[in-house]
């Protein structure tokens, strides 16, 4: 049994998800607008639940549901859910994104996904762990189609996905009428190539707000607007 995931104000099991907590989801979780106090929130994909967790400590949503399709995730995810402080704000549908948005007919103020990425189109050995990871589980087409059923009209649905997708998911975006308000490119240092994009769309269009994180200067020599970012989260911060 592998131990769980700490941090400040929870912990999360993974040893059942084939994708473990990341930089991205924290950085996602920590970065989306609560601006507009939403009242139901919504994570596509859940995994472990940690964006859930997240949003549970940073705002007061009263509903704050997530969707997984994978068994050990789920399951996983409903435990996490279960052994937080705000277990009775959290709830995880066992479906995919298709029936959910089929059959849910509320709408959501504050929509989030860490989406599974196909990068540099390699698969391994490890089925479960290639579906978390490659979009043939969740094309973008699908996503943003889900999204524009599900966000409320005032709402706002936040993503993290490939710098060199961001481009190709804004044009497609567009076909929903769901436009980029804010855009943070992330470096993982001050030399390296942008690598991840965090996306903030409504059906508002307004001047987008563009702005950079990087991460470290050097190893473990996080910079101050990573740990202002991070702090209320990671025990080291």
């Amino acid at each position: 049994m592998s131990k769980p995931f700490k941090f400040k104000e929870f912990s999360v099991n993974q040893d059942q998800c084939a994708m473990k907590i990341g930089t991205d989801a924290v950085l996602l979780g920590a970065w989306a607008s609560l601006d507009a106090n939403p009242f139901a929130i919504l994570d596509i994909g859940a995994g472990t639940g940690v964006l859930g967790l997240m949003l549970a400590q940073r705002s007061h949503a009263e509903v704050i549901d997530a969707i997984e399709i994978d068994d050990d995730a789920y399951e996983q995810c409903v435990d996490n859910f279960e052994l937080s402080p705000w277990g009775d704000r959290l709830f995880c549908y066992h479906a995919s994104l298709e029936e959910f948005a089929e059959e849910i007919d509320d709408e959501y103020d504050l929509i989030i996904c860490n989406p599974p990425f196909y990068a540099e189109d390699y698969k391994t050995e490890n089925e479960s762990r290639d579906l978390a990871r490659f979009q043939d589980a969740m094309p973008f087409h699908h996503l943003l189609e889900s999204v524009s059923i599900l966000l409320a009209p005032e709402g706002s649905f936040n993503v993290i996905i490939p710098f060199n997708e961001e481009e190709k998911f804004i044009k497609l975006a567009n076909n929903f009428l769901l436009f980029p308000n804010r855009i943070c490119r992330i470096k993982g240092n001050p030399e390296t190539e942008v690598k991840r994009s965090m996306l903030a769309f409504s059906f508002h269009e307004s001047e987008t707000t563009t702005t950079e994180l990087i991460i470290e200067t050097e190893r473990h020599q996080y910079t101050q607007d990573y740990i202002n970012l991070t702090k209320d989260f990671y025990l080291k911060m």
